[in-house]
């Protein structure tokens, strides 16, 4: 009798610790996704490698950790590097698919992961590394409650990120002609836009968004090479449910997917935590088909 009060007590704190942790870590699911909304929206590229470029800026920061750089000092460093990088796979992969089908497309990133996938593997090895960032772990309620003051800082960290991503987007000439060019691309040729450069800056753009939100998941949870494959899905969530070019939607759906997986990974383990993702992927799909027929029908 008494286990069972004191799992009714618990059960309070409990759902707040969970809604807690999957609020903070939807928002570097969010900032991923957002990236991958960007790409998908102005240049209709499917990238699956998204996983493997947050892989990469963690990794980035976990080498900079090896010379004494904290990672947030080391951020910025992160973000050049990965629009570098961005662009450089543009000019040599993305440029080739744009305006070709679906597939081409998913095999072209999909490709372009495993290459990055073996390299990281060569270059680090198969070991997980985490980086430490040095911050508390406080709490509350007798430690039943527990907050990672990174998890916070990260929090911030995102929502910052997002409000400069906005505000460059819609005050910039270059973040006017990228909306423009995903509005129509042959209006914005006539216009006077370089599309190749637009889309060529879209994709590095979506690479530095990646690096930063790694630098974030190396500090909060491990890296390893083959892990980039559960952000990829992540994003693909996030960015169906939310649509393309709706940025509240794409947090909103980040923030609900971090909480749920939160959930998933409490009723079911950790082991098939993952499966809730996946589980999730598949109800977007099917609730997308559904609403496509719907409006279909409607039309007719």
């Amino acid at each position: 009798m008494d286990n069972i009060l004191l799992l009714v007590q618990a059960a309070p704190i409990l759902n707040f610790q969970l809604l807690l942790d999957g609020l903070l870590i939807g928002s570097i699911f969010a900032l991923a996704g957002y990236g991958l909304a960007l790409v998908w929206g102005v240049m209709n590229v499917k990238n699956l490698a998204q996983g493997e470029f947050v892989m990469m800026g963690g990794y980035i920061a976990w080498f900079m950790t090896n010379f004494g750089i904290h990672p947030f000092v080391g951020m910025p460093i992160a973000i050049v590097l990965m629009f570098g990088f961005g662009w450089a796979m543009y000019l040599l992969i993305i440029r080739y698919v744009i305006g070709r089908d679906l597939f081409t497309s998913l095999l072209a990133t999909f490709g372009l992961a495993l290459v990055i996938q073996q390299l990281l593997n060569l270059a680090f090895g198969p070991e997980v590394q985490v980086v430490k960032s040095g911050f508390k772990i406080r709490s509350a309620f007798d430690g039943m409650l527990t907050v990672a003051d990174i998890k916070l800082v990260a929090l911030l960290v995102a929502a910052a990120l997002a409000i400069l991503i906005v505000l460059f987007m819609k005050r910039s000439r270059i973040g006017q002609a990228i909306r423009a060019t995903a509005q129509d691309p042959r209006a914005a040729r006539v216009m006077g836009i370089d599309t190749e450069n637009v889309y060529a800056f879209t994709y590095a753009l979506n690479a530095a968004i990646c690096g930063a939100a790694g630098v974030l998941i190396s500090m909060i949870w491990v890296i390893q090479p083959f892990y980039g494959i559960a952000y990829s899905i992540r994003a693909f969530v996030i960015v169906t449910a939310a649509g393309l070019g709706n940025l509240p939607g794409v947090i909103i759906a980040g923030l609900g997917l971090g909480v749920v997986e939160q959930y998933g990974g409490f009723v079911l383990g950790a082991e098939l935590q993952q499966f809730t993702v996946l589980a999730m992927l598949l109800l977007v799909l099917i609730w997308r088909q559904m609403e496509q027929r719907r409006n279909r029908q409607a039309l007719q």
